[in-house]
């Protein structure tokens, strides 16, 4: 019988680039791995020659990828990933960057990181990658059955204190300020620069329980952002992978309020765009489950607004009828002053709601309280909301076709492309086309030729 060819194995120029890095030598590598184990309750015993083995090529078994990357990623004061390792060995596929809500606070740290990494980097598969429902949904689940991580403190790497956690919130502000004025054309590659540059560094440093509690609750919001513009900048698929760890990052923050919002605010609205109206209010449901009693009316309103958008893509009238209403109720009861609302709810006023509920009854074919709910958004929002005072402009525009009030309908698409046209969003101008589409049938009106021609004369 002929011998099986040996299967040559390839050096790894990851691992060697890491250690030069870091200032290692192969046995003081070895020291650390070993120490790390020891935190971990292992028994490891590498030594010298280990170390030299790995950099030939050989897999070393087990959790040993995940304690070397914790080994080096500590001399470093940075997250390292098993991926950049160069030891996946096809369990951490590129695909899969982001997708998984990680069963451990360790992995959710080098799960986001290695996302910011690899935006940055602008890989093509994440931002040309589809938005499978399952990939929302079952992230939700884990979310409701898991239990609160028992402790995120650690005591290597750089020490993070109380201004660092306030930097990360000031930064997410100035931010979110920045997107509502010029969209999030202008302003996500200063986000995700932020994130992987600063905030991956103060992931992998030194904190306190309490203060990591509060720099993930942080930097979940400025994840969920980061999200929110990757759909406004047409990235769907990106998207959802920076609001499931934003999801995993409010269950590190220990915060369930939060962790509903981003399955409400978020996912949902994020399916409602991929026409998926069953997960929409499965999400929903899902915010409400979870945060039960962690929430204040304010969040219930929104949770409420979110599954009634499912209901009304599904065309249930009489259940999207009764949730709003009860989301109506829910903002009746909310505190007027914010007092008692967390910064990431404190925003959703009467006009949201309202917006909300225009886009359910234009769903319905119920125009009139689509006009209604419309207007009553546009009279709410201030000026510096600029696209969203542009998508109730349109919303408004949509709810006059459906009115068969065509040149009216044209002269509120023309201010929505006016204040559209000062922005960079992908979102918006997916709305226009909407419009345009619903403008089809009545071609041949001179107001409807008229505002077409508009609209091609912006976008040359």
């Amino acid at each position: 019988m002929a011998a099986r060819p040996l299967v040559a194995r390839q050096p790894n120029e990851r691992l060697q680039t890491l250690i030069q890095e870091a200032g290692c030598s192969n046995a003081g590598l070895a020291r650390r791995v070993n120490m790390v184990g020891t935190e971990r309750g292992l028994d490891l015993r590498y030594d010298k020659t280990s170390v030299a083995r790995w950099l030939r090529g050989q897999q070393p078994r087990g959790r040993a990828p995940g304690i070397i990357a914790e080994a080096l990623g500590r001399k470093l004061g940075r997250t390292v990933t098993i991926d950049e390792l160069g030891m996946a060995n096809g369990k951490n596929l590129a695909s899969g960057i982001g997708l998984q809500f990680s069963p451990t606070v360790i992995g959710a740290i080098e799960q986001v990181c290695e996302l910011w990494r690899s935006d940055v980097g602008r890989r093509d598969f994440l931002s040309g990658s589809a938005v499978a429902s399952s990939a929302l949904v079952e992230p939700s689940r884990d979310w409701l059955i898991t239990g609160a991580d028992p402790s995120v403190a650690r005591n290597t790497g750089a020490r993070v204190g109380d201004s660092d956690v306030a930097a990360v919130a000031a930064m997410t502000e100035a931010l979110v300020d920045l997107d509502h004025r010029f969209g999030s054309g202008h302003v996500r590659p200063v986000v995700v620069h932020y994130l992987n540059s600063v905030v991956s560094g103060l992931l992998s440093g030194s904190y306190r329980e309490a203060v990591g509690r509060r720099l993930f609750a942080n930097v979940a919001r400025l994840t969920e952002l980061a999200g929110y513009m990757a759909v406004d900048t047409g990235q769907p698929g990106l998207a959802q992978r920076y609001y499931i760890q934003a999801l995993r990052l409010a269950q590190a923050a220990g915060d369930r309020g939060y962790g509903g919002y981003v399955l409400a605010a978020s996912m949902s609205h994020l399916a409602a765009q991929l026409g998926n109206p069953r997960e929409i209010a499965q999400l929903a449901r899902a915010a409400q489950e979870g945060a039960r009693g962690q929430v204040t009316p304010r969040a219930q309103a929104m949770f409420l607004g979110a599954e009634a958008r499912g209901h009304a893509l599904m065309g249930d009238a009489s259940q999207c009828h009764a949730v709003a209403g009860r989301a109506l109720t829910a903002l009746e009861h909310a505190d007027p002053e914010h007092d008692d609302d967390p910064v990431w709810i404190a925003h959703f006023d009467h006009a949201y709601l309202a917006d909300e509920l225009a886009h359910c009854y234009r769903d319905l074919g119920e125009p009139e309280a689509a006009a209604r709910h419309a207007a009553d958004s546009l009279s709410g929002h201030p000026e510096s909301r600029s696209r969203r005072r542009a998508i109730g402009l349109v919303l408004l525009a949509t709810a006059q076709v459906q009115q068969r009030e065509v040149e009216e309908a044209c002269r509120t698409g023309t201010r929505a492309a006016e204040l559209l046209g000062t922005l960079r969003s992908s979102r918006g101008a997916e709305y226009l086309d909407d419009l345009q589409q619903r403008l089809e049938p009545y071609g041949s009106e001179p107001a409807v030729r008229e505002f077409s021609a508009r609209l091609e004369i912006q976008a040359a």
